[in-house]
């Protein structure tokens, strides 16, 4: 959407409105603008303009033009020449207008302001002239070349080759652009990120093909510091185990790895909970018994000293134990070549006595490191695999399945041809996303001629399948202008099949899609639709949660919160890990049904295990299964009341109103505030007299500067109704933030009581997570609206502009009837003038 630089003052207005005006669809219906093998659906109005243009002008002149003119020139907007009879020619301008009107932001405080009447007629008036006016001539845009950023790279690896790699260790992050890593124009190309490209495709082809000479690095993999390992750990780990760790691992050849477990150890490096006790550790490969350990309690058949008082600091022969309890914890085991759940876990008991209340872990505490807890658990620190040792050839991959779709005699040189261009133009045509001809099969024919002589027929296909992985047909997203065309037109089906399946999947087209772009039906608007529902259907479909909802939402953002231990010492790595799971499941689940979209700020059920039930404080739940529960408290309803959005917008040390209230301006409301001015002084922690001050108080400090309450007022009741949940999202009715804080001489430090009511510049006032939300789905038109918004923004890979506003209107005015379904709302953009079609570059 086009930005609008508003400042403090403006932006406090404009938000107001938004927060006051239920904004009206414009009085349009949907017309067909036909092209050449294409009919797509575009905003248009077919009734009456509801005033004459000598009105309208009239009610420009009254309340606009005395700041919008040629001498004031206000925000660079003129509206004395502006052409009302050809509004379409300034639609730039006119849309930064509509939106103003909309959000009732103009005129500014103290001005004449119209009524609603008034305000109603001219804006509908405009957003009618300006969609018939794109109706007549659409402008869908044109996106820059794109490329694969490290999540589609991973994916098309994935579905091309059957291979589950690790993007992230093998490219550098991508560059964001408004919140999202999948935008053509932010996606650069550097030396060092083709180097990068390079290695990783020398590296995939090897583990697909199954390569003899694959360098296999030993890989550790480091169980987090903060991951309570008292209690199973994984789904993927048996009934009964403790902690530990389930690791994906992928096994290039067939033959000896070793494994080697290394545990936990305190801050001297002694390993923790090695007492009287012996501890059982079983090590699993895909859930098969591989080999058991016995940890603790003895050490090469010499018992513990009778005489341990629990400080092995104190007993050299403890000492010299604790530094080698876990020097025998490695075997050499046989593995077949491919993907297999290494599980690493202890078999469960009580550490102490049922019932006996324990002390709560400080995993911050220096006390918390240098504790050996020789009488409690010990846990798992970091797993490392190596090999093979002699490994052979393997022969049963996935990968190896899904590339050799045919298997030559040894030595029959011309079968060994023809297999070869079979395996070789079935791969290019997946991986560059089209029909192949004979020069795509010739390049790499090419290099698998030259692996073939050194390497055989399997090595052949490992160079030319490297060759491959580096070509800019796979690693980059082209669209071409067809000959002669220099205005407006279709892009071909071809393309819309890759539209779509990076949308979608963020993935390449499976053969069915790439089928019906193929033989020129995908356009046709039945099999476009069949198509969009099926690939919603997919599992693949996941991507629209881990991607955009997570980007837009800013959920990735929690694996960098750290909340600070010492003042939230129940938070931990199994926390953190529940909460994004919990979010992940839930808004998947609105997916799968189909429900409105409004329904992630009502729905009255969630995910959740024993760990964050524990959180929530709510009973009978077990386990680290996630299952689905009705949510009886109302204050937890839909995304506003889950802790992992609630996390990520707090501080390392306490609550923010003020981030709260900005990640719901931004990601619910569509109005972000602007960039607070240099120099904001930190909030005072007491009042003059020393008393401890609640953090309301503070902020209505904050705000009597002028400057600040305009922003404020806006952004503060919003986060304020959110103060019952502390910082990482658990329920509470007293602030004891700043309990540890020592008071002035003299002076008491009690807990604070909570203030979560709000009142709207508009005077609509709330309370409570509850209250706030009311207001929201009573409103739930700008919620809707951001979240179309930020979906075409996805979709396209590009920023949504002025001109792609009719677009918007016309997709939420279809999706209604639909009560804003998903479906509706994807079907919507892919049938879009923007999604099907481009502009030249002329």
């Amino acid at each position: 959407m086009t930005r609008v630089t508003l400042g403090c003052v403006g932006f406090a207005v404009m938000t107001a409105g938004y927060l006051h005006v239920q904004a009206a669809r414009p009085h349009a219906t949907s017309s067909l603008v036909s092209h050449p093998q294409t009919t797509i659906s575009q905003a248009s109005s077919t009734s009456a303009a509801p005033r004459s243009v000598s009105a309208q002008r009239g009610f420009l002149e009254k309340y606009c033009v005395a700041c919008h003119n040629e001498r004031l020139r206000t925000a660079g907007l003129i509206l004395t020449t502006i052409d009302l009879e050809h509004v379409g020619e300034g639609a730039d301008a006119w849309e930064k207008v509509v939106r103003k009107l909309r959000a009732r932001a103009m005129p500014p405080p103290g001005a004449p302001r119209p009524d609603r009447a008034s305000y109603e007629s001219l804006t509908s008036w405009l957003e009618a002239e300006l969609d018939r006016a794109a109706t007549i001539a659409p402008n869908p845009g044109r996106r820059a070349v794109h490329r694969l950023n490290r999540v589609e790279y991973g994916n098309a690896i994935r579905d091309l080759l059957g291979l589950d790699v690790d993007s992230e260790a093998l490219l550098p992050p991508d560059d964001e652009d408004q919140g999202f890593d999948n935008i053509a124009a932010a996606l650069s190309v550097s030396p060092t990120l083709m180097e990068r490209y390079m290695y990783a495709a020398r590296q995939i082809s090897q583990l697909a093909v199954g390569d003899p000479d694959v360098a296999s690095p030993f890989a550790t993999y480091n169980v987090p510091e903060s991951l309570v390992q008292d209690d199973r750990t994984s789904d993927e780990l048996p009934f009964g185990s403790r902690g530990g760790a389930a690791i994906r691992h992928y096994f290039p050849l067939d033959g000896e790895y070793s494994v080697k477990i290394r545990l936990r150890r305190t801050f001297y490096d002694l390993v923790r909970g090695v007492g009287n006790v012996p501890h059982t550790l079983d090590l699993r490969v895909d859930g098969v018994l591989m080999k058991t350990f016995s940890v603790g309690g003895e050490h090469k058949g010499r018992k513990p000293p009778a005489s341990h008082s629990g400080n092995a600091l104190g007993d050299e022969a403890w000492e010299v134990y604790s530094h080698h309890a876990d020097d025998g914890l490695e075997v050499r085991i046989p593995i077949k070549a491919g993907m297999h759940v290494v599980g690493v876990s202890f078999l469960k008991r009580p550490a102490v006595p049922e019932g006996v209340l324990q002390p709560t872990p400080m995993l911050a505490s220096f006390g918390h490191s240098t504790d050996e807890m020789m009488d409690g658990n010990p846990a798992v620190r970091n797993l490392t695999i190596g090999g093979p040792f002699a490994g052979t050839e393997p022969r049963q991959t996935r990968a190896r399945q899904q590339i050799f779709v045919c298997h030559p005699t040894a030595g029959q040189a011309d079968e060994e041809e023809r297999c070869a261009r079979r395996i070789l133009s079935t791969l290019s045509r997946r991986a560059y996303r089209r029909p192949v001809v004979e020069a795509d099969v010739k390049t790499l024919f090419e290099f698998y001629e030259s692996g073939r002589r050194t390497r055989g027929f399997d090595g052949g296909i490992q160079e030319a399948l490297e060759r491959l992985l580096v070509d800019p047909e796979f690693l980059f997203r082209f669209e071409r202008d067809p000959a002669g065309v220099s205005s407006v037109h279709p892009i071909s089906d071809i393309e819309l099949a890759s539209r779509l399946s990076f949308f979608l999947w963020s993935s390449i087209p499976d053969d069915e899609l790439l089928q019906a772009a193929s033989d020129g039906k995908l356009r046709t608007p039945s099999v476009l639709e069949q198509q969009v529902r099926r690939m919603l259907a997919d599992g693949r479909s996941k991507a629209l949660v881990t991607n955009f909802a997570a980007q837009w939402l800013q959920l990735r953002q929690l694996r960098n919160a750290a909340p600070d231990l010492t003042i939230f010492p129940d938070f931990d790595e199994n926390l953190r890990d529940a909460m994004q799971s919990e979010t992940e499941l839930f808004i998947e689940s609105q997916l799968r049904d189909d429900r409105s979209v409004v329904d992630l700020l009502r729905a009255d059920y969630t995910f959740v295990n024993e760990r964050l039930a524990r959180h929530y404080r709510i009973p009978d739940v077990y386990g680290t299964h996630f299952r689905r529960i009705p949510v009886k408290d109302d204050s937890r309803i839909g995304l506003l009341g889950q802790a992992s959005l609630l996390t990520l917008t707090s501080y390392p040390n306490r609550t923010s109103p003020v981030l709260r209230g900005k990640w719901v301006l931004e990601n619910l409301l569509g109005a972000p505030p602007p960039p607070p001015p240099p120099n904001v002084p930190a909030l005072r922690e007491r009042s003059e007299d020393g008393q401890r001050q609640s953090l309301r108080e503070r902020m209505e400090q904050h705000r009597q500067s002028p400057a600040c309450a305009v922003c404020h007022k806006v952004m503060d009741p919003l986060g304020f109704a959110l103060e019952n949940f502390d910082a990482i999202g658990k329920w509470r009715v007293l602030d004891e933030t700043g309990i540890l804080d020592q008071p002035a001489a003299g002076a008491p430090n009690p807990a604070v009581s909570i203030d979560p009511g709000g009142v709207l510049p508009d005077g609509t006032a709330f309370a409570g997570p509850a209250g706030l939300r009311k207001v929201l789905v009573s409103r739930q038109e700008e919620f809707v609206g951001v979240m179309a918004e930020r979906l075409l923004m996805y979709a396209l890979g590009r920023p949504v502009d002025y001109y792609d506003m009719p677009t918007l209107r016309r997709i939420m005015k279809e999706t209604a009837s639909a009560d804003h379904r998903w479906s509706s709302l994807v079907i919507g953009i892919v049938k879009s003038v923007p999604f099907q079609m481009r502009r030249s570059q002329s």
